[in-house]
């Protein structure tokens, strides 16, 4: 198999470059939250696949549900010849939805693929074409979801002109200071400057922005915006893709604001590492398309679909909702006992055990401080814990362990976390005297 150099070089000379690695891990194997590398190395995992492991690496119910589908068939397309799977996982995924409104799901493969649809959604049954977004969101890496998007590098430079009739307004951040009042005053300047709002077909939003850097809509602005979309007639679409299925201490995070929104994107930890996804949104609004006119090939494939009943079964037995409570409550005083202890930590901020520490320099939120959390990420990997950053400035750490981790392998990660960012750090201040 070779080792992790000679992968590395093999990587380098057969993938195309846009495709980036935030380490030089090549993983082997996994179980649960740890994963070992070719060369038999042992990996804390506080990445999750980018928050699709919320059951952990092969859990063994989801497994066994794959195993029994494999013997069964593996693909018919939904399209052609329907399978119970696919029925039962909608209905499932019908009764979790936030809200009393009757609902309709359909599934697809990828997120940005359940963002499209929820956009084409939106658009028939509106009959309008624009879009309200935000700043530091990320919807995906296709034309009309990079577009969405709310970030430009790297993720929207050099690729051409967007999807038109795409607008963007400031993500409330307290930390930043921005209040929610100013980002309705945005909304509402747009609507006087720039679109009329009887031409926006929706307005979608992360309820916990996910490459953005784990920001938090407050509540109430949640609750302001379904009362925009009432006004006039927009359909706010909830983007729960990152922030979805047991992480956040709710089933999604829209719950935690008790606002109900018209359509509601999935993915990510909805199949336990098998691609699937889904928009589930008011039976009077998804069902306005025409028949045809929504679908793909291998959308809710078989395999996808058992995996994901498996999951829900999961997160339902292992109470994975309260046990995300529990875990994004340890997480978070160890980040804020390191806090105290050094000043580059701004601020931790957590909803459930979605968490983050967004890295400054000397305690400045408007000095964001990149190559330290760039240096972090790489000292971790060093030391046996893989992290991810996020982030419009790169300077967030963001920690999704699964929430069936242990609690020995939980704070054996934040040890290593905790040393190695007082060694970068440390380095640093040395660094620059």
């Amino acid at each position: 198999m070779g080792s992790n150099t000679d992968l590395h070089r093999r990587r380098g000379a057969a993938v195309a470059r846009g495709v980036s690695n935030s380490t030089s891990i090549y993983a082997q194997r996994a179980q649960n939250a740890e994963l070992w590398d070719v060369e038999g190395r042992r990996y804390i995992d506080f990445a999750s696949g980018i928050a699709v492991l919320n059951t952990g690496h092969v859990h063994p119910r989801v497994v066994a549900a794959m195993q029994a589908q494999l013997t069964q068939l593996t693909h018919t397309c939904f399209q052609v010849t329907p399978y119970e799977g696919y029925v039962a996982l909608c209905e499932r995924l019908n009764a979790i939805a936030p809200g009393s409104s009757p609902k309709k799901s359909i599934l697809f493969s990828t997120g940005a693929e359940a963002v499209e649809n929820a956009l084409k959604i939106a658009r028939y049954y509106t009959k309008r074409s624009g879009v309200i977004a935000f700043q530091g969101a990320f919807h995906g890496r296709t034309i009309a979801t990079m577009s969405l998007t709310g970030k430009v590098a790297p993720y929207k430079s050099g690729f051409g002109a967007m999807l038109p009739d795409v607008f963007h307004v400031p993500f409330p951040s307290g930390y930043h200071g921005i209040t929610p009042q100013q980002s309705l005053a945005a909304i509402e300047q747009l609507f006087k400057a720039d679109i009329d709002p009887a031409r926006v077909a929706a307005i979608i939003i992360e309820p916990v922005q996910g490459e953005g850097g784990f920001y938090i809509a407050p509540p109430e602005f949640l609750r302001s915006l379904r009362a925009l979309c009432d006004t006039h007639g927009m359909v706010l679409i909830a983007d729960e893709i990152q922030s979805g299925f047991a992480r956040t201490g709710r089933m999604f995070a829209f719950e935690h604001s008790g606002v109900e929104p018209d359509l509601m994107t999935v993915a990510k930890s909805i199949a336990g590492g098998v691609p699937l996804s889904g928009v589930v949104g008011k039976a009077a609004i998804m069902d306005a398309p025409p028949a045809g006119g929504l679908g793909g090939t291998y959308a809710g494939s078989p395999l996808a679909c058992a995996a994901a009943l498996a999951v829900l079964d999961v997160i339902e037995q292992e109470q994975l909702v309260e046990r995300a409570r529990v875990l994004g409550a340890q997480i978070t005083t160890r980040l804020k006992t390191m806090q105290a202890k050094t000043p580059a930590i701004g601020e931790v901020r957590a909803l459930g055990s979605m968490v983050a520490m967004e890295l400054v320099k000397n305690r400045r939120a408007d000095q964001p401080d990149a190559d330290l959390t760039k240096a972090l990420v790489q000292a971790c990997a060093a030391r046996g814990l893989v992290i991810l950053s996020c982030g419009v400035y790169g300077n967030v750490i963001r920690l999704l362990a699964p929430l069936t981790i242990s609690e020995a392998l939980l704070n054996e990660g934040l040890d290593i976390l905790e040393a190695a960012l007082a060694d970068v750090s440390g380095a640093q201040m040395a660094a620059t005297g």
